[in-house]
């Protein structure tokens, strides 16, 4: 597998343990309960744009947003590895991740926006994670974050459109299975990022 390859694989992983759609699936419906199949597919539809739009603009602003706040790349890494690690461990914990602030909310559009989209989908650890596959990165680097993500955000879509029957398919102790698992990777993701900052920082 050459470095290319294993970057796309990489950076593929590392969106999926972090919206991993498949857990935020049961989310999706208690938040969208009552709403028939083309409301769904509607808020599906615009919670999941929503998301991408956000993520991508930090992902192409994100080197400005650096130079505007004076902020350093070793400083990132140690943050959002810190932040990361933190998700992933109360995802083993099966607790919901703090950054991820739920409610009850009446069935209107609006969710889609909040919280579906923020912070379900794009939060600081995604916004985090997708910053920090963009550091110095090459334009084809670059294009392929933007297309992993695209495609987390498509199959995201898949599953919250078709929620009732992916949840009856795979079973609700799968999905909270497959959710510690994810826990387990953004951990290891996140002390990755630390080490890295660490190295950085004491210039190691």
């Amino acid at each position: 597998m050459g470095p290319i390859e294993l970057f796309t694989v990489t950076v593929f992983t590392s969106y999926f343990a972090i919206m991993n759609p498949i857990a935020n699936t049961p989310i999706f419906m208690g938040l969208t309960q009552g709403a028939n199949t083309a409301e769904i597919k509607k808020l599906a539809k615009k919670s999941t744009l929503t998301a991408f739009v956000i993520i991508l603009s930090f992902i192409v602003l994100g080197q400005y947003i650096f130079s505007l706040f004076g902020l350093s790349i070793s400083a990132f890494k140690l943050a959002g590895g810190i932040l990361i690690f933190h998700v992933g461990y109360e995802m083993i914990q099966s607790k919901t991740p703090s950054t991820q602030n739920h409610s009850n909310f009446e069935i209107d559009e609006s969710i889609a926006v909040s919280p579906i989209a923020i912070p379900i989908l794009a939060g600081p650890g995604t916004i985090v994670t997708a910053m920090n596959n963009t550091i110095h990165a090459t334009y084809t680097h670059i294009i392929i974050n933007i297309a992993m993500l695209a495609l987390m955000l498509l199959l995201t879509f898949l599953a919250f459109s078709y929620s009732e029957r992916l949840v009856k398919v795979i079973g609700k102790n799968s999905i909270v299975v497959l959710g510690k698992l994810m826990g387990v990777i953004l951990t290891v993701i996140g002390t990755g990022m630390v080490i890295d900052g660490t190295k950085l920082a004491f210039n190691i």
